[in-house]
């Protein structure tokens, strides 16, 4: 493997620390116990000396004669450290030497090291840490991109997004606001389970692996099992299998986890994302509508301390109660096109008209989809419900009450892009059947995410489902939401990525560009 000079001048670093007897690598546990933070927090200058033990990585170091300065970074953050040579060694002249040598010639930007010592402020006011003691915990062989500044001008800013989605690890370590994103992906999470959890809904896992792609129109990624000699789909959607559990007696089931989609990508698309499915018994989705709102509202809270969010320039407010809108009326409302009562052929004529580029593998609630999505879906920023979807459009939803032709479903818009999906489930199992073969007319068509039909699901429904609404969403991109990010790749920690053109022998990023903008199919977000 060739290196570069740096990387040459680490590794003989490394052989003399060896040498030396300093292993670069130690097993024993070091026993930290105090993080950046909290020193600075629980400061106290009239208070006596605290002593501290500390680990971090080392992010910059000022060398000025016996004295030095060094910023260490751990989990929490920055902290500055003071070391001297003669606090470090105070008395052994030989150890002063290893000192120096180590200190100033052996250690680099980068490297792990512990402190112990006491908790002052210096001369300047800043809250640091008097090194008492110096460990060598881990010798990083390769430098950092750290941002570097001269005369005004910024060098070796580490911001292409291509290296920044390949190289997370350093990503996290060199960019402010990065780690913080996806501490607040997990605040997200952790609230939306403690909602569910408090409404007394169960947590449930279900197969990723499915002999039949259901829950959502999409194509699957396939592979072979050897042993069973059939082909299993990656899981497109957990719906028909929550939905077996609801027949199985449970009131309110829900999963969090990922789902697959062998799709485009792009900046609202990965294959590979995440995804809470919750179904519960006795409820419509009138009701889902609201619960949705009260627990969005508690997110944002919970996230932000306010319901209110940045994005680009949109400012999004949670607070509910949400605008409810027909997507028949909403079409109607951008186009002057009434949709309502026309048939196959007329809807693919306005299709056309209003710019969709349609094929003959296009039924109805293909043709209704595209020209909402050509023609209304980035307008609405301000969180809002879309109701009453054909019933062409929505093969696993039950019939509206009193508006013939049409679904009880909705999919929540926020910021021009869909959130979530939800419906009144279908639980009448002669129409399920009827519906699924509906798809498969559709399939022959040629429309290549149409649904197959699932006899199994189709049997458990026959032994009776009770009343039930359900609903999707998509957790990356309401993570995007609450941090104001404007990629899925940016709150991903390892989004999807085309190889890199060259390897040259070594794992290092090419300047190549991100596939993230290449053509999407349909929502990988959507439930239905």
């Amino acid at each position: 493997m060739e290196l570069n000079d740096q990387e040459q001048f680490r590794r003989e670093s490394l052989k003399e620390l060896r040498n030396m007897g300093i292993d670069p690598y130690p097993a024993a546990m070091y026993p930290t116990n105090a993080f950046s933070k909290e020193i600075k927090e629980n400061f106290r200058d009239d208070a006596e000396p605290r002593d501290v033990c500390i680990a971090g990585r080392m992010m910059s170091r000022r060398i000025m004669g016996k004295a030095s300065f060094i910023e260490l970074m751990d989990s929490e953050g920055r902290i500055q450290v003071y070391i001297t040579r003669d606090d470090i060694c105070p008395e052994d002249d030989e150890n002063k030497e290893t000192y120096n040598k180590v200190f100033k010639k052996l250690l680099d930007i980068g490297d792990f090291i512990g402190i112990e010592g006491f908790v002052f402020r210096t001369q300047m006011g800043e809250i640091s840490v008097h090194a008492k003691k110096l460990t060598v915990l881990s010798k990083s062989l390769r430098p950092l991109p750290i941002v570097k500044y001269k005369d005004g001008v910024v060098y070796d800013r580490f911001d292409d997004p291509d290296q920044r989605y390949r190289r997370r690890c350093i990503d996290l370590v060199v960019n402010e606001g990065v780690k913080e994103t996806f501490l607040k992906r997990t605040k997200v999470i952790r609230t939306l389970r403690s909602v569910l959890d408090e409404a007394g809904y169960t947590e449930v896992e279900t197969p990723i692996l499915q002999p039949i792609p259901g829950g959502a129109n999409a194509r699957p990624f396939v592979t072979h099992h050897n042993t069973l000699d059939m082909a299993l789909y990656c899981r497109i959607a957990t719906e028909l299998y929550l939905k077996r559990l609801i027949v199985g007696g449970f009131e309110g089931v829900y999963e969090i986890g990922k789902n697959f989609r062998n799709e485009g990508m792009d900046r609202n698309h990965n294959p590979e994302f995440t995804c809470v499915e919750l179904y519960v018994a006795y409820k419509d989705y009138n009701w889902m509508m609201d619960f949705t709102e009260r627990l969005l509202e508690k997110i944002a809270l919970e996230t932000n301390g306010t319901t209110k969010v940045k994005i680009g320039d949109n400012e999004v407010d949670f607070k509910a109660p949400y605008r409810r809108l027909p997507i028949l009326d909403a079409i109607k409302e951008r186009t002057g096109y009434d949709l309502n009562g026309l048939s196959e052929n007329e809807v693919r004529d306005i299709a056309e008209r209003c710019g969709v580029e349609v094929t003959p593998a296009m039924g109805m609630g293909k043709l209704i989809d595209e020209i909402f999505g050509e023609t209304c879906e980035g307008t609405f920023i301000q969180p809002t419900f879309i109701i009453d979807y054909p019933i062409e459009m929505s093969p696993l939803t039950k019939k509206h009450r009193s508006k013939s032709g049409l679904t009880e479903r909705f999919e929540l818009m926020v910021n021009g892009k869909e959130l979530a999906n939800a419906y009144s489930e279908l639980n009448d199992p002669i129409d399920q059947y009827e519906r699924f073969q509906e798809q498969i007319k559709l399939s022959q068509k040629g429309d290549d995410e149409a649904m197959l039909i699932d006899r199994d699901f189709v049997r458990a429904l026959e032994y009776g489902m009770p009343p039930t609404s359900g609903i999707g969403i998509g957790i990356d991109r309401l993570v995007m939401l609450m941090t104001g990010q404007q990629a899925i790749q940016e709150v991903v920690f390892f989004p999807q990525m085309r190889p890199e053109s060259s390897m040259q022998g070594r794992s290092e990023c090419s300047s190549q560009t991100c596939s993230a903008e290449s053509s999407s199919q349909k929502s990988p977000e959507n439930k239905d």
